[in-house]
C-alpha cells in the first residue's frame, strides 16, 4: 500500500478542470446548486488559504461559442486567465503541465467535469508522473451516477486518494486555534450547508464575550 501523506499547506496545489456552463449541462451525478456550491467552496478554500490554484477549460475560445468558467468560480479568482485547451486530458496539454511543474509542489487536488473523461485521464496521466493525487469528487460530475462512480473507482485503483470539498478543507487546516481557521469562517457560512449553522452559533459566543 502507497504511504499517502497528509495535505499541508505548503505541500499541495489545486487544479480546477472544465467547470464550464456547456461541458455541465448533461452532467446527471450531482445537482447544479450542489456542484456549484461545492466547487465554489473549495475555490474559496484555496484563496482563503493561499493555495497555488491552476485554472482550465477545454474548448472554451475559438469556436462559434464560448464557454468560459462557472461566474462564480472566476469570480474567486479575478483576473486568471484558464489555460484553454482541446484534448480531454489537461495532462497532454504543456501549458497545464508547466503551471503545475512551476509551484515545485507534488501533492495535486484536482477536481473536474467530467469525473470519467477529463479528470479521471488527467489524475492517471499525473499519477504515472509522479504525482500524489487526491480528487474531490463533490466538486466533480458525471453523465450518469454510474459513469461518476465507475471513474473514481478507476482513478482509486491507479492510486488516488478521493476526498469531499469540505475534508480538504479540515486537512489543510485542522487547527481551530490557527490564524489561517479563522480565514475559513465565511466561506462556511457561505457554502457548508449544515455545517453554516455551527459556524453562526460559535461565532455569535465569540462575540457576546467581547
Amino acid at each position: 500500500m502507497r504511504n499517502i501523506n497528509a495535505l499541508t499547506l505548503d505541500n499541495c496545489v489545486f487544479a480546477f478542470i472544465d467547470h464550464q456552463p456547456f461541458v455541465a449541462f448533461p452532467v446527471r451525478s450531482i445537482s447544479p446548486e450542489e456542484l456549484i456550491n461545492n466547487v465554489t467552496g473549495l475555490a474559496k478554500v484555496a484563496r482563503a488559504l493561499e493555495i497555488p490554484t491552476v485554472l482550465t477549460t477545454i474548448s472554451a475560445e475559438g469556436g462559434p461559442l464560448a464557454d468560459p468558467l462557472f461566474m462564480q468560480l472566476a469570480q474567486v479568482f479575478p483576473g486568471v486567465k484558464p489555460i484553454d485547451r482541446n484534448n480531454t486530458n489537461a495532462w497532454s496539454d504543456a501549458a497545464f503541465v508547466e503551471a503545475i511543474k512551476k509551484t515545485g509542489r507534488k501533492k495535486l487536488v484536482m477536481c473536474g467535469l467530467w469525473t470519467e473523461v477529463c479528470l479521471a485521464q488527467t489524475v492517471v496521466s499525473a499519477l504515472k508522473d509522479g504525482y500524489e493525487v487526491y480528487f474531490v469528487s463533490d466538486a466533480s460530475g458525471g453523465l450518469s451516477a454510474e459513469s461518476h462512480h465507475d471513474a473514481k473507482l478507476r482513478m482509486v485503483q491507479a492510486g488516488a486518494v478521493p476526498m469531499t470539498w469540505f475534508a480538504v478543507m479540515s486537512e489543510l487546516c485542522p487547527d481551530n486555534s490557527a490564524p489561517e481557521y479563522q480565514r475559513l469562517y465565511g466561506l462556511v457560512t457561505e457554502n457548508g450547508g449544515g455545517l453554516a449553522y455551527n459556524v453562526q452559533y460559535v461565532l455569535a459566543q465569540l462575540n457576546r464575550t467581547k
